[in-house]
Parts: structure tokens; sequence; C-alpha cells
């Protein structure tokens, strides 16, 4: 029999804290990456220093497996989208499709503005040239997301990418095959067989493969991992870019008294079943769905297959209740947590939806769970966690585009502006900067 389940309760009601007391009183769970660096500091020192051996000597302690060659070959990813099941094909098929149409709308295009007859300035977007595409192994298989890392990148028109994903031992070495399907049904043609720390590093400093074949590094890494591949992230950060120091999964469901509370448990318990620290909260202005919600979620759990790890999730200090006194208390609540996934189940929901001002990903009414947008909704799911939705932004076509400004001025835009600029340069006492724009109009003396 299942022991019933009551989400932890923090009472805001009759309160009116501020920003910087709800980010303390919220439930929040996170992971200190700094704790881990001493040991993910060595995988990637010894990668830049030995390449692929030491890759290899990695995979084969972390996965239990030495691949025969880091990249896999063409033939394993024919193999893999020919095996698969019909089934998930369409599934991922529909994915690709409908997360094409949305990030093609994303794609910027260049813009000259004409600050002065003759004189102009130009952004040009620019893809970046090489990415890595990092999909973690671990407790699922997530062919999700190379979706979502492949779609935007190839939609930015990034020329050269690679999918890293952790080898298993089951499948001699390789990824999971569903992994391999992805890439193949995507266009993919280079997919290693390297996980965690380590594919890190290797995609920031390459190597050469057992093969002889030249491993080539990239520009930038994108996608979630662990707490040691977000570790290596920062380590490499600067020598490549990178998207985000993800942390676990989180949900937060912003609800009145007319919500499903079985809409919302079930919502709850899917995002806990990613990981044990994986957080799920929901601020309701309803204590008695609040009670309705722990009985549902007590119910729910007697058939959920990964009980032991949602139940931990749900009980752990990242998840819980926040009682409000109405929606727009609970709407500060949530513009302060910033939740990686926002659901708001209200009445007029697409009214209270348009006010939410930090969230990754905003789910609309009862019928638009995050589930939904994490396979089949056209958006993107790799988003900003642990409130770093209140200044980023999740993956998009602009993640892999770099603005470049272009200055154009003829003689005459130049010289109408020169004692400006001379002006200014003498201010910051930097004299040489407007020397160099008085030096075209007269001669050095």
């Amino acid at each position: 029999m299942t022991s019933r389940i009551e989400l932890a309760r923090v009472d805001l009601r009759g309160r009116t804290p501020t920003t910087a007391e709800l980010r303390t009183a919220l439930p929040r769970g996170g992971v200190d990456v700094d704790s881990v660096l001493h040991h993910v500091r060595p995988v990637v020192e010894a990668i830049r220093d030995r390449g692929v051996e030491a890759a290899q000597e990695f995979s084969a302690k972390f996965d239990g497996v030495t691949p025969d060659a880091v990249r896999v070959p063409a033939a394993e990813l024919e193999r893999a989208l020919a095996e698969l099941d019909p089934a998930v094909r369409a599934a991922l098929e529909i994915a690709i499709t409908r997360t094409r149409l949305v990030h093609a709308d994303q794609r910027r295009t260049d813009t000259t503005t004409e600050v002065v007859p003759g004189g102009t300035v130009t952004e040009r977007w620019v893809p970046v040239e090489r990415v890595g595409l990092y999909v973690p192994g671990g407790n699922a298989v997530y062919p999700s997301s190379v979706v979502m890392n492949v779609v935007p990148a190839q939609t930015a028109g990034v020329e050269s990418l690679v999918v890293a994903s952790p080898p298993q031992a089951q499948f001699g070495g390789l990824p999971h095959p569903t992994i391999l399907a992805a890439a193949r049904l995507l266009g993919v043609e280079e997919v290693w067989a390297v996980g965690g720390a380590q594919a890190v590093a290797l995609l920031s400093y390459g190597g050469t493969d057992t093969t002889g074949e030249a491993l080539l590094p990239v520009d930038m890494i994108t996608g979630p991992g662990n707490i040691y591949v977000t570790a290596a992230k920062r380590l490499c950060r600067g020598l490549v870019g990178i998207d985000a120091e993800a942390g676990p999964t989180e949900i937060a469901i912003l609800a009145d008294a007319t919500a499903d509370p079985v809409h919302v448990a079930a919502d709850l318990i899917s995002q806990a079943e990613h990981d044990v620290l994986a957080a799920s909260v929901l601020v309701t202005d309803s204590a008695a769905l609040a009670d309705a919600v722990d009985a549902a979620l007590t119910a729910q759990l007697a058939v959920v297959k990964h009980r032991e790890r949602v139940t931990s999730a749900l009980t752990g200090a990242q998840s819980g209740v926040v009682l409000v006194d109405d929606i727009d208390q609970g709407l500060r609540v949530v513009n302060a947590y910033a939740a990686e996934h926002l659901e708001i189940q209200t009445a007029d929901a697409a009214a209270v939806a348009a006010r939410v001002r930090s969230a990754g990903a905003v789910f609309v009414g009862a019928w638009s769970p995050v589930s939904l947008g994490d396979y089949c909704a056209g958006s993107n799911h790799v988003l900003p966690t642990a409130g770093c939705a209140r200044h980023s932004s999740g993956l998009s076509v602009q993640t892999f585009l770099r603005g470049i400004h272009v200055v154009e001025y003829s003689e005459a835009a130049l010289k109408d502006v020169a004692g400006h600029v001379v002006a200014l340069a003498n201010a910051e006492d930097l004299p040489a900067h407007g020397q160099a724009v008085q030096a075209r109009f007269e001669a050095l003396r």
C-alpha cells in the first residue's frame, strides 16, 4: 500500500514578503557545482593532455564500456533508424516537424541603419561555425533532447555539428540506438560515443580517434547533463561557449479552485519522474485544492513506474505547496521563483499567463501540460533552471547566432562627427583615439 503523500507547505497568506524574502522562502533545490569541481578538473585536464586515450579510459571507468572508436560509424546510424519502433519514429517526425515550424520563425534577418547620410551600421547575424550538442544518458533515454538541440542549430545555419552521448555497454559501446536513430532522422552525420565530463572536454579540445580520424573541437556546447557535465562546462567556458549551467528540472503550477487536482498531481509527478532532485511546486490560493492534490498524488503514485524516485523528489526540500491570498500574490510568487516550466491552471488562464514575467516556458490552461512541451508542442524544452529565467532564455535559434556590427562611414560622414569623437576621447584621457580620426584630415605634426 502506498503511503499518503503530503507536500510540504509554505503559507504566505496574510503576508507581503519582498522579492528578496520570497527567493529564500520558496522551495528550491539546486546543486553545488563547486563541490565537484575538484573531481572534474582532472578529467578535463587529462582530455586536454591525452585526448581520446583519456576519454576511452573514462568511458571504461564511468560507463563500463570502451567504444571501438569515438565517432559512431554511419552504418550504425542507418541501422538504428531502420530498426526504430515505427510508433517512436512517427512521434519523432511529428516532434521534428513542429519544432522546425516554431524555430523557423525565430531566424533573424540582417538590418542596416543609416545613422547619417554616408554613415551606416549593419547588424549581421552569423551562425556559430561548429557546435557540440550533448544528449545525456542516465535515468532515461532522451531522443527529444536530440530534436531540441539539433533543430535550432540547423535553423540558425550551423554548418558543422556533432551530437555526443554516452556509450552503452548493452549496445556494444554505442550510444542508445534511439539516440542514433533520432540523429539520423534529423540528418546528423557526426555522433560521438562519449559522455559525462569527458564528453564536454573532448568537444572542447578535440583529438584523434582510434581510427586515426580527426575529432575537431567545437566552438559552442549546448544540452543538459548532470552535475559533472555542468562542472565541465564551467571549466571549459571561455575556450568554448556554453548555453547554461543547467540544474535539476523544475515545475511550478499556479492554480486556483477551478483546477482539476488530478491534472495538477499528474503534472507534478511528471517532472518528479526525471530525478530525485527535481522540483515540483504548487502555488495556490485554495487550501482545498492543495488537500485534493495531496490525495491525488497518493492515488497516482500507487501505479507510477518510478515510484521511489518520484516520492523522493516530491518529499524533498525542493518541492511543496505555497499558499497565497489570491492569484495576484501567486503571480508575485511565481515571478520571484522563475520556474523552468510554469503551468497556469486558473480561471481566465490566458490573461493570468500574460502577466508572467519570469519563466523558462509558460503552459496555459488545462490542456497544455509540460509533457506536451517536452515532446510535441513545437517549443524548446532546454530551458533555464534555478531561477535563471529571471535573466536568461531557453535554447533557441538565437543561441547559435552571433550579432556582428558592420560600420561603414564615408569621408564626409566621419569628418562631420570628428570633433565629437575627439572631445569624448580627450574626456576619457585617450587622446590617441581622437588622433586616429584627426590623422585622416590633417598631416601629423
